[in-house]
């Protein structure tokens, strides 16, 4: 069985409220997150899960909040040898435009999406703004997408469940590593979310839902499930993989 090492690469940031990751918590405070692409080496295929964001804002200011360095998609690529070209596999977590913004650029790679987010990219809800069907559009048309309806292998060693917690076919990949199964998760979330502070932990809930979600009360119940079925978590847009080369 293959197993891969997980290079977590910032393509982006965002500055928001910190309710729009912690449900119900901390609204009002000011938060930073980055915008991953997650470079999975091993096999032999590239494989990326998610593409960030086109056009990175990259400023001092916001790698000191964030603790690390913002790349564009050409040059966190090159960090490890690669080329746009170079990319074989890119699996969607969703397609909200930030992580998706770079796929046009990947015209030799096989996009896995689950049906639920190609269906809500072309007929977004007026609450949710953050599907643009114009970053998928090239790949759609090349024939480049492959659909996924449910759990599946993609390649040995790595595998996707569906988690429709922060959106209808949000895809978790799970990845078999040298320390055991990583999840990345296919819901925004941070470190607090799976690992509540004391005080959250005192009302009796084992994980804090994203911000952001389909049914609050499943997306409770996604994250127990995918905290109890990995040995390394690692939630979308936890700052503290920006300063991380390589996990594990």
């Amino acid at each position: 069985m293959a197993q891969y090492r997980i290079h977590p690469i910032v393509m982006g940031t965002k500055l928001f409220d910190k309710g729009m990751m912690t449900y119900q918590h901390d609204y009002g405070t000011p938060y930073a997150i980055p915008i991953y692409a997650w470079y999975l080496e091993g096999g032999n295929k590239k494989i990326l899960v998610d593409t960030g964001e086109m056009n990175p804002i990259q400023s001092e200011d916001r790698e000191q909040k964030i603790g690390g360095k913002i790349y564009t998609f050409e040059a966190g690529l090159e960090r490890w040898g690669l080329s746009p070209l170079d990319i074989d596999i890119v699996i969607h977590t969703h397609l909200h435009n930030d992580h998706c913004e770079n796929d046009y650029k990947c015209s030799n790679a096989i996009f896995y999406v689950h049906q639920k987010e190609m269906e809500r990219i072309h007929n977004p809800h007026p609450l949710d703004f953050r599907y643009l069907e114009d970053y998928i559009e090239d790949v759609e048309e090349n024939g480049q997408i492959e659909i996924v309806t449910g759990d599946c292998q993609i390649v040995p060693g790595i595998s996707v469940v569906h988690t429709p917690a922060h959106t209808e076919g949000g895809m978790s990949v799970f990845v078999d590593t040298p320390e055991g199964k990583a999840a990345i998760t296919g819901f925004c979330v941070i470190k607090e979310n799976l690992f509540p502070p004391k005080e959250i932990v005192a009302m009796e809930m084992d994980v804090i839902p994203p911000g952001t979600h389909v049914n609050v009360y499943e997306a409770y119940d996604i994250l127990q499930k995918v905290k109890a079925a990995a040995d390394i978590l690692l939630p979308l847009h936890e700052p503290e993989f920006a300063s991380i080369d390589t996990i594990p």
